[in-house]
């Protein structure tokens, strides 16, 4: 059976349309079932619909501070969905403990460093102020703290001399394209365990996965 999985958006949902192409295998192991987003006029909900996934829109405008009023009619919405995983694509709202506890081990998030560095906003930004050689994606576990739960997966790119933010982003957002649906895979299959505050993969084997930027050497 393919678990069930809601995606998370409040804007273009680029991240959304690599999980919702990948989900069209017929071996893939998850199913979207429904894409919600906190915001009437983000452009993924269009994409989301010319793909035939239901979309919800619960704006969170209205609410102001009150992030559990919110979280309860969002909770409402993937109980009738029946969703059973949970992957954030921009989703730019908060959540409570409580609701992050309920989903503790079943909501995914993606963030454009490689964590633990350079979480937060501008992550692009700060790699380059920190002058850093590689940067990259990373998929990891949601809990309340900002970007760091345990982490699923990473991939990385060099850091060129002449990167801007916005170049940077784009080569990362390829990364983060291929990775996000790799790690929905792997959980929706039933091959990451938690151990702690570390995420472990079944079947992984060591490789020379070596990577030296820049390339002198």
């Amino acid at each position: 059976m393919k678990r069930r999985v809601a995606i998370l958006i409040s804007g273009r949902g680029s991240n959304m349309a690599a999980l919702i192409d990948a989900a069209k295998a017929a071996d893939f192991p998850a199913e979207i079932v429904a894409v919600i987003s906190n915001r009437a006029d983000a452009p993924g909900l269009e994409k989301a619909a010319a793909s035939g996934i239901p979309t919800t829109v619960i704006e969170s405008k209205p609410f102001g501070k009150d992030r559990a009023g919110f979280e309860t009619v969002l909770q409402r919405a993937l109980e009738e969905a029946k969703v059973e995983l949970i992957c954030l694509g921009g989703f730019m709202r908060l959540f409570t403990a409580e609701f992050v506890q309920r989903w503790y081990g079943k909501m995914l998030n993606i963030h454009p460093s490689l964590l633990p560095s350079f979480p937060g906003l501008d992550p692009h930004g700060q790699a380059l102020q920190a002058g850093v050689k590689i940067s990259g994606a990373t998929v990891h576990f949601v809990i309340p703290e900002t970007d760091a739960g345990p982490i699923i997966m990473q991939g990385a790119v060099t850091v060129a001399d002449g990167d801007t933010p916005e170049t940077l982003s784009q080569r990362i957002l390829g990364i983060e394209h291929r990775i996000y649906p790799e790690a929905l895979r792997l959980l929706a299959s039933g091959k990451l365990r938690l151990e702690g505050d570390i995420c472990k993969v079944e079947g992984t084997a060591d490789r020379d996965g070596t990577l030296i930027s820049p390339r002198t050497i």
